[in-house]
Order: C-alpha cells, then structure tokens, then sequence
C-alpha cells in the first residue's frame, strides 16, 4: 500500500500532532534539565526516523513525560553532563534493537485489556486536569508533567485552584472560544460538508489562536498574554545557527558503570512505556490493526540510537500524541513521518511564527483530545462488564491520576493479577460427590485441572479438610500436564493422614 494513498486523511492530522507535539517537546525537555531542543530533536527523530522504521500504522514516537525524572536525575548522577548521558542513550538503543530481535516484544501480549483502557482514561482525565491551568491562563507548571506532587509542593488539584485565582482573561478567552469552536467542528460541521473533514478544528484553532495573540498585541482587544502563555521555540538566526544546536556525546564516559545503569533502565522503561503504547493504540484504531511490537522495540532501538548521537532526548512511543493522530483522522504512519518532518522545517525556517501560538489554544486541542480518551460512557461499559472488568480499570484511573503513567499501571496489573490468582484459586479442581459406590460408601470424585500451580494449595487443603470419614476420594490426575511439587506433597499428606479418618484415597494417573 503506497503511503501517500490516504494523504488527504494523513496530513491534517500530522498538522494537529505537529501542534500538539511543539509545547509537549519544549516542556518535556524543561522538565528533563535538558537543552529545549534537546526535546525538538527526540520529536524530529521520533516522528521521521520511528515513523519510516515503525510497523505502526498510527503510533507516534518522541519524547515522553514518563521518562523525565529518569532524565533530569541521571544528568544530575553524570555530574551535569549531558553529553555523557547521550552516551548512555546510545547505548539504551542498542539495547532496544537486541531485545526487538531476541522477540521481547511478546511482553505486550501480557497486559490485561482492563487495564490498557484505564491507562487510556487515565491519561485522557490527566490531559484534561493538566490543561485547565493552561486554559485559564496559569501557566506555573511546565507542558508534560504528568506526575501529582509537583516539585513547588502543588498537586494536580491544588495547581488547578491556584489557577482560578490567577485567571487570565486573554487565555480564558481564546481557550473558550477554541473549544467552542472544536466542539461545533465535530459534532456539526463534519457532518455537514466534506471541506471541514478536510480542514480539520484543531489547524483553525491555532491559526485563530494567533489572531488573538496579535490583536491583544497591537492593541485591537483590551487583552495580552505574557511570555509563559506562548510556544517558545528556540529561533536560530541562520543554518550555522541551527547547527550549532545540536550537541554530540561524549564516548569517552563509556567506561563509567553509571552510564551503563542509566541506559538498562531507560531501555527498559523506554521498552515498556512502548509496548503499553502500542497496545492502546491498536485498542484505539478503528481499522483494529495489529502492530509487530518486535518490529516496534528495533523501531524504538533506531530512534534512541539517533537521538542520542545528535543531541536529543530517548524517545518512545507516546499516547496523547498516538491518540491525537486517531482522533483527528490519520489512517497510516505518513502521518507520523510528516509531524516529524514539519518539526523539523519549523526549526530551520518558522520558529519565530511558531512562537506567536497561545498555549491555551493548544490546550483547547488537549482538552478535546483529553475528553475522547475519558468519555464517561467507557466507565459505563466497564461497569457492566462486571468487576472482574471495573476494578483494574478503576484502580488503574486513579492511580495514574494520584502517582504517575507507570505507578498507575503497576497498580491496575497488580489488580489484574489478583483475579487471575482468585480464579486459579477456585479453578484447581472439581469434585463429584455422593455416589456410592459396592461398599456403601460416599465417593467423592476429584478432577484437578490442566495446570495445578502452588497457588492451589489453599483450595486443595480445604476440600480435604471437608472430606468426612469413613469416605472414599478419587483423585484424577488424568487431565493435568503441571502439577506443582508443593501440591503433590498435600496429596502424599493427605493419603497418608487419610488412614486415620479411615477414608480410602484411590489416585488415577497420579505422576509424583
């Protein structure tokens, strides 16, 4: 298929993701202690180099949030140097490639379904609490932060209080307008005439979003905007300039063990925020495509690998701007590759005009994006699929909203594990009772499953404990392919305690 063939899906939707993807780069990179076009060039490399090396149709790749502790206090550990930590990038790539080509990306399929869809709502709702600031005009916090506690001491909730009492009417006024805008967009005019399917909300909210800006400029609407309201994008004054921005690393820190720790653990959590990525974004694609996440980790490997030898920060698959390219109609990884490539002509040649776009208009574009991910029938369904279903998704929401991506995710596994456990729990065996048998006594017919793990033992006890006396017990092992050693101790146990109880115990195919 010729990836030119949905273009006119395709390139709006790279322009919103380009959109989205400047503030986020910037902020990520603020939030990391690294160079701003650190953040730039992980979003050039990740949309460009990713998005033609990826077999995802609509995952977008650059820097990610998750990452940007683990950023910020490695350059700390490396004594400030960044170019030392770009080795360890590098090196974080290499890794990558060799986990994609050991198969490691079979890991993804081990996520449960429950909690991929909290992580998604979970992100969404954190979107829509990180951006009212941003909307109302308070704009302490930088673009990215995804985690609760904030280093001043705020919260998220705190932060959006602050925020009221911080109220810019210039802000307020563009995002309100911006959002009525989208909301009209997609629920009226989509549907009214092909041209605005074409020409997408989110493209007219920016460029509207610079008139505001202009005219409070000028003076035409008794408004303004400060610095921190606006995109700020590093402006070179000339090609040597733009050059001279990247930095190189320094291979010389090879031999420090530190740099070495730095890159298993961005590997691997570099890996895992990918594949949890992936499988949401999959979740997410109307066409439900599979992506190769074998394919997807030496996509990632590549990335880092580049990133890091130019200067940028690691990169991994991220979901808002994944979710954005959705939302807004991409149908294959052109979009990426184009977001990747506008980035990059809006270093060289536009930044000045980049710069003149309110974050509030972009918040807009988030907050609507924020609200697809979260919409509050998903709770609904998730209800009705009984708790088994609502807890993990519920408990994943939260916790991402109260710690951050990763804890968030943790917490709903653990969930998720604790039910698998439960039914393991009630799933060991069966048992068939009252049929007598010559002698008159009450058999009890017990069939143990496939797989008898150690987790078994508590059920297993508990049905011999309830045999009465005088009985006789069939166990059947003839179904089982795995029976853990803890449990053929209890059933050595219990024959041998069984004389006492003058209960009889036959075993059928019992392999100890």
């Amino acid at each position: 298929m010729s990836l030119f063939k949905h273009i006119k899906n395709d390139l709006p939707a790279s322009i919103v993701v380009f959109f989205v993807a400047v503030p986020l780069c910037l902020g990520i990179a603020l939030a990391s202690g690294a160079p701003l076009f650190a953040g730039i060039i992980a979003g050039i490399v990740g949309g460009i180099v990713c998005g033609i090396a990826s077999g995802s149709p609509l995952g977008v790749s650059g820097p990610a949030a998750g990452l940007a502790v683990i950023v910020l206090t490695s350059i700390a550990t490396l004594g400030g140097s960044y170019q030392a930590f770009l080795t360890a990038v590098v090196i974080a790539g290499v890794i990558q490639l060799a986990l994609g080509y050991a198969k490691a990306g079979f890991i993804a399929y081990f996520f449960p379904s429950s909690v991929i869809k909290g992580m998604l709502t979970g992100i969404g709702l954190l979107i829509i609490l990180k951006q009212i600031p941003h909307a109302l005009g308070w704009d302490k916090d930088v673009e990215g932060d995804d985690a609760f506690l904030q280093a001043d001491g705020q919260n998220t909730f705190s932060e959006i209080a602050r925020a009221f009492e911080f109220i810019t009417p210039g802000a307020l006024l563009i995002a309100v307008v911006s959002l009525a805008i989208l909301i009209l967009w997609d629920t009226v005019l989509t549907k009214k005439h092909k041209i605005f399917q074409l020409l997408q909300g989110p493209i007219v909210v920016v460029v509207l979003g610079i008139f505001f800006n202009l005219a409070y400029v000028n003076g035409l609407l008794p408004f303004s905007l400060n610095a921190q309201q606006i995109v700020s994008v590093p402006v070179p004054n000339s090609m040597a300039d733009f050059i001279g921005q990247f930095t190189f690393p320094d291979f010389s820190a090879i031999t420090n063990l530190e740099v070495w720790k730095i890159a298993i653990v961005l590997a691997i959590v570099a890996s895992l925020e990918t594949l949890l990525c992936v499988e949401a974004t999959d979740k997410l694609d109307p066409d439900k495509r599979v992506t190769p996440t074998n394919r997807e980790l030496k996509a990632q490997g590549l990335g880092n690998i580049v990133s890091g030898l130019i200067g940028g920060l690691p990169v991994t698959q991220v979901i808002v701007r994944s979710s954005a390219n959705i939302n807004f109609g991409g149908k294959t990884k052109m979009s990426a590759i184009l977001h990747g490539v506008f980035l990059l002509i809006s270093a060289i040649f536009i930044a000045s005009l980049l710069n003149l776009i309110p974050l509030a208009s972009l918040a807009a574009i988030l907050l609507m994006v924020g609200y697809k991910l979260a919409k509050p029938s998903l709770f609904k369904q998730m209800y009705k699929l009984g708790w088994e279903q609502f807890i993990p998704f519920t408990a994943t929401v939260v916790a991402i909203i109260a710690t951050d991506l990763l804890k968030g995710i943790t917490v709903g596994i653990l969930f998720g594990i604790f039910y698998t456990l439960r039914h393991s729990y009630r799933n060991s065996h069966h048992v068939k009772d009252n049929v007598s048998d010559q002698d008159g006594k009450t058999v009890h017919h017990m069939v143990l499953a496939e797989e008898v793990s150690f987790f078994n033992k508590a059920s297993l006890l508990n049905t011999f404990e309830s045999i009465p006396n005088n009985s006789k017990v069939i166990i059947d092992c003839t179904n089982s392919k795995s029976i853990a050693y803890d449990v053929i101790e209890i059933i050595k146990d219990f024959e041998h305690s069984a004389k006492t109880k003058s209960i009889e115990v036959e075993k059928i195919n019992f392999k100890p």
